[in-house]
């Protein structure tokens, strides 16, 4: 576990680079070999808007970074935090580090972002893909990418994570996050097997339901106990699944760039519903 630690506190750029392609790259030919849904789109195309905001958000982690690793040195040296005050085994402090930090950098953020309405506007950028696929993973408007890395830094200071830990975290975070939103047909009942520990394909397609209530549970991304906990843990059957957001409809998987920067200051608008057929919306075949 030392070692492990040792490895992710030098991690170089270029490692966590293939982490994030390597992740991208082998669940997209899974996708091709094993999909959840056979959609009818075309998949490079699709892929573009979601590569260009992955892009954004690994400019704006990697012009914020040194927020991040001021705020982990500080409770480090000043031994402040969860992690700090309690005197653990070594394998338990990970084990309790990534979870707090998922709880907090992933869970509370998402959450919170369906909440707040000025947050949710940045977040539907997320939802309007209706082809949801491996790509969607990082399909986050700029704006999400500042809030998310602002709730990372909370949750770095409350438990009190070194540098290590965050960067095992965060190199969890994205492979499970480009697992949990692949276009890829698990077993039944291997899908919820996995899903009473960490967040599984199926699991997390109930959240890009494109209704309420099921919009607003299943915020997981690593861990799956903290839907199960607080209460917002919930399933839908694959043939019932419609990817999108009801009151977005004009809005779809491959909406312009410019369109889709601009969303969040076109007005809220409020769920009322389902607008459109399903058919129509979710263009697939199973």
């Amino acid at each position: 576990m030392e070692s492990l630690i040792n490895y992710f506190e030098t991690i170089p750029s270029s490692h966590r680079s293939l982490i994030l392609v390597g992740g991208i790259t082998f669940f997209w030919l899974i996708e091709y070999a094993a999909p959840l849904f056979k959609f009818k789109y075309k998949k490079f195309k699709h892929a573009w808007p979601n590569i260009f905001f992955t892009l954004t958000t690994i400019v704006v982690n990697f012009v914020l970074a040194f927020i991040l690793l001021k705020t982990s040195d500080w409770t480090v040296a000043n031994q402040f935090g969860v992690l700090q005050w309690l005197d653990l085994p070594l394998w338990a402090t990970i084990l309790l580090g990534v979870a707090l930090l998922d709880l907090i950098g992933a869970w509370l953020a998402h959450y919170v972002q369906h909440v707040i309405k000025p947050l949710w506007m940045f977040h539907l950028i997320h939802h309007t893909d209706n082809h949801v696929d491996t790509t969607t993973a990082n399909r986050h408007h700029p704006g999400e990418s500042i809030i998310r890395f602002v709730f990372t830094t909370l949750g770095v200071f409350l438990i009190g994570a070194p540098v290590g830990i965050i960067m095992l975290y965060q190199s969890l975070s994205v492979v499970l996050s480009q697992f949990n939103h692949a276009n890829i047909s698990l077993p039944t009942k291997l899908d919820n097997l996995i899903s009473w520990i960490i967040v599984s394909p199926n699991m997390h397609k109930v959240h890009h339901h494109y209704v309420l209530p099921y919009t607003d549970t299943n915020y997981g991304n690593i861990f799956s106990i903290w839907d199960r906990l607080f209460g917002t843990f919930s399933k839908i059957e694959k043939k019932d699944l419609v990817y999108g957001v009801d009151t977005y409809p004009d809005v779809d998987s491959n909406a312009k760039i410019s369109t889709l920067l601009k969303l969040p200051f076109d007005g809220y608008r409020p769920p009322t519903g389902a607008k459109f057929d399903n058919k129509e919306s979710l263009n697939q075949s199973s």
